[in-house]
């Protein structure tokens, strides 16, 4: 892979299919609500508070894990927390009533919390700071590929069975820790322009975050925008994680059973999600851009953003009219019917383009915050910052989902299903306008900021040269 340097590709491979699993064991469980809840004799409701308490958990966790990698080696406590989720989503497959399946998914969303911090400390010094936009893009990306797969595990695997998709993820995240024993860590920081002459000449970058830093890394007038535009983003976007039961809605509208309506409608989100992979040109196009304007990517990110409202709002409304599957037909003859549906059925034709621009303007946002989270940063504060990023956006996503979820049953009386979950999710678009704001907040702080940290690196690299030990602190 060109943007890492040989001897780094499978590291930076390692951890972008780690990313990829662990969203994967998030994503299986919104396409099994109706389903699980019927099995646990629970309702949806319910089911959609497990995830609110799994982002928050998976958020608390990645701070203490964050701050933990912060400070010593990354790799044993990744590898300690990938086994913990995958041991974890084996035992929710033993649940036979509701609390279990809560306090299994709660130890799993802890394991999580590792590869969401961590990962991310360990990826942004694999790859060289000028591409760091289009590598986050992977990342991000993956993160997409693996909530799909857990999706589509879901509808091929769970609509018999809820509990094979749960084995399948957790057997592919234990041969993935196994082969993460291969996986050499990168020195920290060494991905940092200023700080070449450190590793140049044989020497590392010896700085790790202390209990002060704490409060210097959330004084930072840009941290505190870019975690304001986390929770904004996931209060508006987090309802979308219903959106497999708004398309399973759409199909049972059309006279389809449950379980075909499971396979059918999360093989649509599949599809309508094709967009997402716009991600990796917008990454690039952030790196091009920030190189000739500092404030580059933030107005990119609300730029995108805000035209992708329209995009959103119309595709909640497209019904799925005409579908047709082959009665009592394999999962191979559902799957070949609802691909050819997209070249035959007008309907599915123009969801998909609504899709497709709506989810690439929204894609653009997720490389270019991650890369200007990086570049705002420490080396030895990253993983941390990703923490609080994540608990600013799981507090967000908490509350997006269970609101949502209130409001799709308040709204059933007035308009019905699939109506509620077309207007609930439309309702919650509002919300992108303050996600936006917060970028031109980015954008007015980002160049000092920026050159701060930059002038902080070159002086520990001077020290560190020198012979000279210091602490240095942020201003």
């Amino acid at each position: 892979m060109a943007i890492v340097c040989r001897r780094h590709w499978f590291t930076f491979a390692v951890f972008i299919i780690l990313a990829s699993l662990d969203n994967a064991a998030a994503g299986v469980l919104p396409p099994l609500y109706a389903i699980i809840a019927r099995d646990l004799q629970a309702d949806e409701t319910s089911l959609g508070f497990v995830t609110s308490f799994y982002l928050i958990i998976v958020a608390s966790a990645s701070v203490l894990w964050g701050f933990r990698g912060d400070q010593t080696q990354r790799k044993p406590l990744l590898f300690i927390g990938t086994l913990v989720w995958v041991a974890a989503m084996i035992l929710t497959t033993t649940a036979t009533q509701f609390w279990q399946f809560l306090l299994w998914q709660m130890v799993t969303a802890v394991g999580v919390g590792a590869v969401t911090s961590l990962g991310f400390s360990v990826v942004s010094d694999v790859v060289p700071a000028h591409r760091r936009g289009f590598a986050l893009s992977l990342w991000s990306v993956s993160q997409g590929l693996g909530a799909a797969f857990g999706a589509m595990m879901a509808s091929f695997l769970g609509a018999s069975n809820w509990h094979w998709p749960f084995w399948l993820i957790a057997g592919v995240g234990f041969l993935f820790a196994v082969l993460f024993l291969f996986v050499k860590e990168p020195e920290r920081g060494q991905s940092e322009p200023e700080l070449a002459p450190v590793f140049a000449a044989g020497q590392t970058y010896e700085s790790r975050i202390v209990f002060a830093d704490l409060t210097k890394i959330l004084k930072q007038h840009t941290n505190r925008w870019l975690l304001a535009q986390s929770f904004f983003f996931s209060l508006a976007y987090g309802a979308t994680i219903w959106i497999p039961r708004w398309a399973i809605a759409r199909v049972q509208a059309e006279g389809f059973d449950l379980e075909t309506a499971t396979i059918i409608g999360n093989l649509f989100v599949a599809i309508f999600s094709f967009g997402g992979f716009f991600s990796i040109a917008a990454g690039d196009i952030g790196d091009r851009l920030q190189r000739r304007w500092v404030r580059g990517r933030p107005f990119l990110a609300g730029f995108s953003l805000i035209a992708s409202i329209p995009f959103f709002i119309a595709l909640f409304f497209i019904p799925f009219h005409n579908v047709t599957v082959p009665e009592n037909g394999t999962l191979f003859q559902i799957i070949w019917a609802v691909a050819i549906s997209l070249f035959t059925n007008g309907w599915v034709i123009a969801a998909f383009l609504v899709a497709l621009f709506a989810t690439s303007l929204q894609a653009t946002d997720p490389p270019n915050w991650a890369a200007m989270l990086t570049d705002l940063n420490l080396p030895e504060h990253r993983g941390t910052i990703v923490g609080f990023s994540r608990l600013a956006r799981a507090t967000g996503n908490a509350i997006s989902v269970t609101l949502a979820a209130w409001v799709f049953q308040w709204l059933i009386p007035t308009v019905g299903e699939p109506g509620n979950f077309s207007l609930g999710l439309a309702l919650f678009q509002i919300l992108v306008i303050p996600v936006a704001i917060c970028y031109i907040g980015v954008a007015r702080s980002i160049k000092n900021d920026r050159h701060a940290i930059q002038a902080i690196l070159i002086r520990r690299a001077q020290q560190t040269s020198s012979g000279i030990s210091e602490s240095d602190t942020l201003t």
